[in-house]
């Protein structure tokens, strides 16, 4: 795909690794379709990327409420024409045991807290790009999905909502790769290690430390890395239902 003037969407697109993510693509001459429960973040990347000559738009949605998905995409198809390429990369943490002994009393982690992460970061997933491949193919146009994954794919202690999020929606890029090459449709997922973002801030400090001990490059990744990584995955054609990790060497 030759990114310059191509129409890409971009969930959680106000701050952090969707920020960084919008400012990369605009370099690359990319128009950007920003999606975020924030008006007042979207307006901040917006103003990068308009710095940089490309035109932009901004979108505020719930990436949990179907019908809020389906009229944002609609919206971006009537101010676009098309839209090229999606990156899926809303998501939030609400970390926790799912039982924990203290004192001799059990606790446990609550449905609730368990939703709210399944319900952004793989049902979002899931309408948002369900949404943005009905819109390349009713305009024709060959498009790229992206789903943003986690290391923590594999398992991680505390993470039990979190980890099953991101290991289904890498699933979701291989599957979507089979079922929408036929409309010249490609999908990929990133798999980041530790990033620096205003999430991995949520963090209690002995948590990063204990990280990036375990991270062999010795440091926690950048987000202009990932950012670079979701340039090459649109650019290069023959990228198809992988899961590509940007890590720095850690195995959680």
């Amino acid at each position: 795909m030759d990114l310059k003037e191509s129409v890409i969407a971009i969930t959680g697109a106000g701050q952090g690794l969707g920020q960084m993510m919008a400012v990369t693509l605009a370099h690359a001459g990319a128009e950007l379709a920003l999606i975020d429960v924030s008006q007042e973040a979207l307006n901040n990347t917006q103003k990068q990327c308009q710095m940089l000559g490309v035109k932009v738009f901004t979108y505020v949605a719930d990436v949990t409420n179907e019908a809020q998905v389906e009229q944002t995409f609609s919206d971006v198809v009537a101010d676009f024409g098309r839209l090229d390429g999606l990156v899926n990369n809303a998501g939030i943490l609400r970390d926790g045991l799912l039982v924990k002994v203290k004192d001799g009393q059990v606790s446990k982690m609550p449905l609730e807290q368990f939703n709210a992460v399944i319900d952004v970061n793989l049902t979002g997933t899931f309408l948002c790009g369900r949404e943005a491949a009905v819109k390349m193919i009713e305009t024709e146009r060959s498009g790229v999905i992206i789903n943003i994954s986690s290391v923590a794919r594999a398992g991680n202690i505390g993470q039990t909502n979190y980890a099953a999020s991101k290991a289904a929606v890498a699933t979701l890029a291989t599957t979507w790769a089979k079922e929408l090459a036929r409309y010249g449709i490609r999908a990929a997922a990133i798999a980041p290690g530790v990033i620096e973002t205003p999430m991995a801030a949520q963090m209690k400090p002995e948590a990063i430390a204990r990280l990036e001990g375990m991270i062999p490059v010795g440091r926690m990744g950048q987000t202009s890395e990932i950012a670079n990584t979701v340039k090459f995955i649109f650019e290069n054609d023959y990228v198809n239902g992988r899961v590509i990790e940007v890590d720095g060497g850690i195995r959680m």
